[in-house]
């Protein structure tokens, strides 16, 4: 088996391979570079893996390119793979999330994107339609953009129904039971420290959803200030944030494969956003939240960067290996869930989504 992580960046995008111990990796040479690579899958449903990679053009704008050949060569459907109903008013501005459905729709990718959109592909990301339920929401004209934009950047298909949960900035969470169709927030709980109202039905600064491994009902959230878990679909959290050293960042990461297990890069907030004393470190709970555990061998002190909330990953594995960038261009990997660290790459661009995959 051989792992590869996809590395989307400011300027283009690293393909990076472990043949063995997931310590030791050879990092390819650019690909689409120049390029902003803000969101990037590897669809191992496929007979052949297949990359799908959210750019930004510069000059020509945002499309979304795929590689059946891990990279070798790329496509671009004709006229864009995402464009918006000339009915809408509303252009793409850029791709955020590109999410490949449950092995039993192997055609199925969604799209999370600016300005705020969910769209469907059935064909494997080739072009994607406009998910009209949420769109034609009542409160989608009420949505505020974030710091990065007004995008959905989360998508969570069930695996065993259709059910599906989204994240936004700055909406929060909204969920469909019927895949798509129809939408509700659920927020209950999540906190709001910059409005009037500290609890709204939405509007909440949601920066990253993750599920359990072993309750799709339990979803853990980074806000903008606090984590939070919700053991009932998200219709109520509550804080578990206890235990960190602040409540501010922006991933959350959840083991595919262990319940109660997760991972988030704590930052100095709020307008600071760097390491709490300069020292990058992750912390992991075992227990759904209820405490955590600073892990930071292999990792550096004197680091101001940051962690995007797209930079953060974790494989199947049987022992959750995880793995982040930052924003000064280093690439962290850890083959046993947390407890050490090796550097996969350095002196890349700004860091902006990281993904695993194992291919045969």
């Amino acid at each position: 088996m051989t792992d590869l992580l996809a590395i989307g960046t400011r300027k283009g995008l690293w393909l990076a391979r472990s043949d063995d111990d997931r310590r030791t990796w050879t990092v390819s040479a650019p690909h689409l570079l120049a390029q902003e690579v803000a969101a990037v899958s590897i669809d191992t449903r496929r007979s052949a893996p297949r990359v799908l990679a959210g750019i930004q053009y510069g000059h020509w704008g945002p499309t979304v390119m795929r590689s059946d050949d891990l990279g070798a060569t790329w496509d671009e459907t004709d006229h864009g793979a995402i464009s918006f109903p000339q009915d809408t008013g509303a252009a793409l501005a850029r791709v955020w999330q590109l999410r490949p459905d449950s092995a039993d729709r192997p055609d199925v990718v969604w799209a999370g994107c600016e300005p705020h959109s969910l769209w469907r592909s059935s064909d494997g990301g080739c072009s994607f339609e406009l998910v009209r339920g949420l769109h034609d929401h009542p409160h989608r004209p009420t949505w505020e953009p974030g710091g990065g934009g007004g995008a959905v950047h989360t998508i969570l298909p069930d695996q065993a129904t259709d059910r599906v949960t989204i994240a936004m900035s700055t909406g929060g969470v909204y969920v469909s039971p019927d895949g798509g169709e129809s939408w509700e927030p659920r927020n209950r709980g999540i906190t709001v420290t910059f409005g009037p109202d500290p609890l709204p039905e939405y509007g909440q600064c949601v920066h990253k959803v993750a599920v359990d491994a072993g309750d799709p009902d339990r979803l853990y959230a980074q806000n903008h200030f606090g984590v939070f878990r919700s053991d009932d679909a998200g219709r109520a959290w509550t804080s578990i944030a206890d235990g960190l050293p602040v409540d501010f960042g922006f991933p959350i990461v959840s083991s595919p494969r262990t319940p109660g297990t997760a991972w988030v890069i704590p930052l100095v907030a709020d307008m600071q956003r760097v390491p709490p004393d300069g020292r990058l470190r992750v912390h992991r709970t075992r227990d759904a939240g209820d405490s955590w555990t600073e892990l930071g061998d292999g990792l550096p002190d004197g680091n101001w960067s940051a962690v995007m909330r797209d930079a953060f990953c974790a494989d199947d594995h049987e022992r959750t290996g995880i793995y982040f960038g930052t924003r000064d261009g280093c690439v962290y990997a850890s083959a046993d869930e947390g407890d050490t660290f090796t550097l996969v790459a350095d002196h890349l661009p700004d860091v902006l989504t990281v993904r695993a995959a194992r291919l045969p």
